[in-house]
């Protein structure tokens, strides 16, 4: 691919069918306190994947274009790779040189259908049935907005866009130009979060009540997603609330399945500061920091020791020589007390339903560990959860129930929701029935909404909005 090659080397500045099934069992028992209720196994109760329930098979592989050939995209391309007479990958943009050609060859991309940029992808008339856009946040409206009036269907990464216009206007597109568009609202998708939604559709809890809701982010994550890397400044991406607990926003007005009317909320940036950095520490931890040895934070330990997160370095053979000279040179290396970051990490809002019914969330930075916390109570019952286990308990009945996250089968990440979404957007697109996804953007444009309204809240000082689509 000459022409590529020249671009490259003249701007490097510039920036199968799925057949596994998931297995729920329930533990039941009549009487008691929870606790002695939990135990018993009944029947394994099979549940195909893909929360709509449509396992159909397809007529031919869903072809697409990935935009981004970084970790996203690469994970929603590799279900092309499991399962190649679902989905085909015909074509990628990506700038990084060698994260393009790594993507082109394993999925067999021919060079006149790799690009540098988005922008090359849409000179050419429409060559696929959908585009995955997984470019950073403040480059997701301008390809969303060229695919659509050619007709692509769409993988769309969240969050949308960077505001709320923004948001709304890749939404009309999608009405104007009759197109599905999938965001990656992958929570939806898991084990873990179907059977959740399964339980309160069926009213185990009765009509909810209220929601706790606790989002531990994990203080490495934090550090170095939200500290050093991409969603660490609120206007290169967006707030925290949106960059990564838009999550948790659309899980609750899933779970809740009524409009949201109010919002408040409070937050701050209180621990990665450059007041809080340590006495006599430089600007990078490769520059002989006095506390480097005792920091959890140290760059040294993190990436190269640990070797965690190297998927935003750009490393072509993650050799300790290549890892040590990206944070001698890269943010990756600067001490997390003084980068450029403004995102809060710690922020509680409070959510008013239709209804009356109130949820409260929390997004907490500084935890070891992370696996999102509910507890949800109903006029009938209550469950607390972890991600991991559910511990649910019938008022009225005595029903006690407890499932386990393992006794589903995880084909993915996210447990089991990156393959999820994937699995439900082929059969929408090939079908062109949104109804086939759970995720679609006309969906998830109230939970972004509440996201931006929370932030709105917390910048007056937690004043009261009102939520209005």
């Amino acid at each position: 691919m000459p022409e590529i090659n020249n671009y490259y080397s003249n701007n490097m500045n510039t920036t199968s069918r799925r057949s596994a099934i998931l297995k729920f069992g329930a533990l039941i028992a009549g009487a008691g306190t929870v606790p002695d209720l939990i135990g018993k196994e009944l029947d394994d109760v099979r549940i195909l994947p893909g929360y709509a329930g449509n396992t159909s098979p397809v007529s031919r592989p869903l072809t697409a274009i990935v935009i981004g050939a970084g970790n996203r995209g690469n994970v929603y391309a590799g279900y092309a790779l499991k399962y190649p007479d679902e989905l085909k990958i015909v074509g990628v943009a990506e700038p990084i040189e060698h994260k393009n050609e790594r993507f082109a060859k394993a999925h067999g991309i021919p060079d006149e259908n790799r690009f540098p940029s988005w922008e090359y992808v849409f000179q050419r008339p429409k060559f696929a049935d959908a585009v995955i856009i997984t470019t950073p946040d403040n480059l997701h409206y301008g390809p969303a907005m060229k695919a659509l009036p050619l007709g692509y269907n769409m993988i769309l990464e969240k969050v949308v866009a960077q505001s709320w216009k923004e948001c709304n206007d890749i939404l009309q597109a999608a009405v104007k130009f009759n197109s599905i568009v999938a965001v990656c609202h992958v929570l939806r998708y898991t084990a873990y979060f179907r059977k959740l939604k399964e339980l309160v559709s069926t009213g185990f809890f009765g009509d909810i009540l209220s929601v706790q809701h606790m989002e531990p982010v994990g203080h490495i994550h934090m550090s170095h997603s939200f500290v050093r890397g991409p969603w660490r400044n609120s206007k290169e991406s967006n707030p925290m609330i949106l960059s990564k607990s838009c999550h948790d926003t659309d899980i609750l007005r899933w779970l809740i399945d009524k409009p949201c009317k109010k919002v408040s909320s409070f937050g701050e940036l209180s621990l990665f500061r450059k007041e809080n950095a340590p006495a006599g520490s430089p600007l990078r931890c490769t520059d002989g920091c006095p506390v480097e040895a005792h920091c959890p934070y140290s760059a040294l330990k993190v990436y190269q020791k640990n070797r965690w997160y190297l998927g935003h370095l750009n490393l072509v053979n993650e050799t300790d020589e290549e890892i040590l000279e990206k944070l001698k040179t890269t943010r990756y290396g600067i001490c997390v007390y003084k980068m450029d970051n403004d995102v809060v990490d710690h922020q509680i809002c409070n959510f008013e339903f239709e209804g009356g019914i109130t949820a409260a969330f929390s997004m907490e930075a500084m935890t070891p560990y992370g696996g999102r916390r509910t507890r949800i109570m109903g006029t009938k019952g209550h469950t607390v959860g972890d991600e991991s286990d559910l511990e649910c308990f019938n008022l009225e009945t005595g029903e006690s129930l407890k499932w386990n996250v393992n006794q589903a089968e995880i084909t993915s990440g996210h447990g089991g929701g990156d393959y999820g979404l994937v699995h439900d957007f082929v059969r929408a697109s090939l079908n062109h029935d949104p109804s086939l996804l759970t995720s679609t953007v006309q969906a998830s444009m109230e939970s972004h909404l509440m996201g931006f309204m929370a932030e709105k809240s917390r910048l007056a000082d937690g004043k009261s909005m009102d939520i209005k689509m």
